[in-house]
């Protein structure tokens, strides 16, 4: 097995290889890259400040143009700038970038608390939720309580996380009919100097509705897999025989078949770890959020490649751990299971 775990991890390396590579090349093909954004913010602000109110044309000198395209390494064959990129984040730099103009890695670190706060707690409402409510579903088959949820469930499944935001906030949002809840943001302006019970209840106010965003995505995938999990234990042989020994239902499915029923359950969690850190583009776009995913958007409209290239190395290396991590937890919950 161990064998099997050691080339697992030697592949991530041309996998990751092959996934920055790919993208490194799109950004480089791409019209409308920093330079030409540079460009436009100039003609914008030149616009903004001439008498005419027009957008003037700017002409920059030739040196300064091939300054430019070298200090992006657009002089140079994609080939050799992706080496030059790849030696430098060996090197842990990730470059600068030009929207900012900080470290990227400064950049991406200081919005890593905001996803992560979000990631988390949708992350343990889902599982909290959504284990029990697969059991009871398991106990409950063909009942109106399973039929029930079970189209509450596939009716949310059905919605996009994103959309779900958006419908929110049309309906609970401030200026609606309702005007319960804020039209997004992390924190109400001046947080800092509310008091502690002030503080907590506005940001519990900043934070369910994008939770039920975040949660609606996995909500229905777990219940039916802890329900069809369980259901399918349920059936098997040593179950039967603990019903012949006399013991109860709640024994039986408490003590015996819902801790093998966990076992899909545990090895998604390994999954989950690139959720957790890396946010949702476009939730956290819909409610503002100013976390990795509103950063990852944020960037990708702004061209500003070194951000979106910084946050790709984060996402595939989260991504590619997270699998063998799945692997490693099926092993653990599950010793009958042998990696070869």
């Amino acid at each position: 097995m161990a064998a099997y775990f050691a080339r697992r991890f030697l592949l991530l390396i041309p996998t990751f290889l092959g996934i920055t590579f790919l993208v490194f090349t799109i950004t480089q093909f791409v019209p409308g890259g920093p330079i030409e954004q540079m460009i436009m913010n100039m003609q914008a602000s030149g616009g903004e400040g001439g008498a005419g109110g027009g957008g003037a044309a700017v002409e920059i000198p030739p040196a300064a143009m091939e300054a430019l395209r070298e200090h992006f390494n657009l002089d140079k064959p994609f080939f050799v700038a992706y080496g030059i990129w790849l030696w430098d984040l060996l090197h842990l730099d990730l470059g600068v970038s030009f929207k900012y103009n900080q470290p990227v890695i400064d950049v991406i670190t200081s919005r890593f608390p905001i996803s992560i706060y979000f990631g988390l707690i949708g992350f343990f409402l889902a599982y909290s939720i959504c284990i029990p409510l697969g059991v009871f579903k398991a106990i409950k088959h063909g009942s109106a309580f399973d039929i029930g949820t079970s189209m509450t469930v596939f009716a949310g499944y059905s919605i996009p996380g994103w959309a779900l935001g958006g419908l929110l906030l049309v309906l609970l949002g401030g200026g609606s009919f309702f005007d319960v809840f804020p039209l997004g943001g992390f924190r109400s302006e001046g947080w800092e100097d509310f008091g502690i019970w002030h503080k907590m209840t506005d940001q519990v106010h900043h934070t369910l509705l994008p939770v039920l965003a975040y949660m609606v995505g996995s909500f229905a995938s777990l219940t039916i897999l802890m329900k069809n999990s369980l259901m399918e234990n349920l059936g098997q042989d040593y179950v039967r025989t603990a019903f012949a020994k006399g013991l109860s239902e709640r024994t039986v499915i408490f003590g015996h078949t819902l801790r093998n029923s966990l076992i899909p359950i545990c090895t998604g969690l390994g999954h989950a770890i690139g959720i957790i850190m890396a946010g949702s583009y476009l939730i956290e776009k819909v409610f503002n959020i100013n976390g990795i995913g509103y950063l990852g958007y944020t960037s990708i409209v702004d061209r500003d490649y070194a951000v979106v290239m910084g946050i790709l190395v984060i996402n595939t290396l989260l991504v590619l751990v997270g699998n063998i991590l799945s692997d490693v937890l099926y092993v653990l919950v599950d010793p009958r299971i042998r990696f070869s």
